[in-house]
């Protein structure tokens, strides 16, 4: 089998629109998290194909036994979902880390009227709006529990940090701002989206998106009864390009001193399920899509701020220098 040669972008290397997370590497050499990514965008072929292919195609893609158990364990062909969709592992659950906004560390923005939006660039009263280069993000909630389809009416909020690495609510002269934090429900594809800006990078941490699922919109008022937290990682290569941007100053510089293996929150897995495809360019903003398995039938573990070294203002790490 010839091996697939990589496309050269603005952005950087990149096979079938997907930018590779290791521009070094040959493409079969970008590891379980950009496998998973390309499978996902061939559920079309995967559902022409139907079950059996399938099968053969993940198995393929799937890393070799290096004597010991992975800790990914590798996607198998969903035995009672769709015969189009490959079944989904569980998300990683994470911490919530010191600046969730969800009244569990003080303030609570899931109590105020219109966090359920698409559009969280701005506050939501509109008084405050966000720099950056625009990006949008799209989450595809799976329900493992009943085969891997589709979490229609889950709810999920999202929040993340500013392009200089300062939490709304929480960071000196942001308190009374509430931007880069809402609420999407669920769609029938168990999808949410939302249009906001791409995240800086502070020191010591990978630049991320942090997530919560609830069961339902009636639930968000109350943190406890989230049923997964998590944390989507964005690629290298679209960081690298976003960073050289002077809004993002010293992100670039951050960046270069982590990397998704030394990072406290993903480096278990090098975040093999949570780095998000991502396309577009600076000029143009970027969109990145992750699909997240949740499973139901286990005890979420996540949720609470870390000991330590999460980053951002006064939580183990400092935002960029302006």
């Amino acid at each position: 089998m010839s091996i697939p040669e990589p496309t050269q972008t603005p952005d950087g290397p990149a096979y079938e629109g997907r930018l590779l997370d290791r521009v070094d590497e040959e493409v079969v050499d970008q590891g379980a998290a950009f496998d998973i990514r390309t499978l996902m965008s061939r559920r079309g072929v995967l559902g022409l194909a139907g079950l059996g292919l399938g099968a053969v195609v993940l198995a393929a893609c799937a890393p070799a036994a290096s004597g010991g158990a992975s800790s990914t364990p590798a996607p198998t062909a969903s035995p009672g979902g769709d015969a189009g969709s490959a079944s989904v592992t569980e998300i990683p659950d994470e911490t919530a880390g010191p600046y969730p906004g969800d009244g569990s560390n003080g303030p609570d923005v899931l109590e105020d009227s219109g966090i359920v939006r698409q559009d969280i660039s701005s506050s939501i009263d509109g008084a405050a709006t966000a720099d950056g280069v625009p990006l949008v993000f799209e989450l595809q909630i799976l329900d493992l529990a009943n085969g891997g389809v589709p979490f229609a009416g889950v709810a999920v909020y999202a929040w993340h940090c500013t392009a200089q690495g300062e939490y709304s609510m929480y960071s000196s002269g942001l308190e009374d701002v509430t931007y880069l934090r809402g609420v999407q429900v669920a769609d029938a594809d168990g999808t949410v989206s939302f249009t906001s800006v791409f995240p800086g990078c502070y020191s010591g941490r990978w630049p991320h998106i942090h997530f919560e699922i609830y069961p339902d919109v009636a639930s968000i008022t109350d943190s406890t009864t989230a049923i997964a937290t998590s944390q989507l990682a964005l690629p290298q290569a679209a960081c690298s390009a976003v960073y050289a941007e002077s809004a993002y100053d010293g992100s670039a510089r951050n960046l270069a001193q982590i990397t998704l293996a030394s990072d406290n929150v993903f480096g278990d897995d090098s975040g093999a399920l949570q780095v998000a495809t991502v396309s577009g360019s600076v000029s143009a903003g970027y969109a990145a899509s992750l699909v997240v398995g949740v499973d139901t039938t286990t005890t979420p573990t996540a949720g609470a701020a870390p000991g330590g070294g999460e980053g951002g203002p006064g939580g183990g790490g400092e935002p960029p220098a302006n």
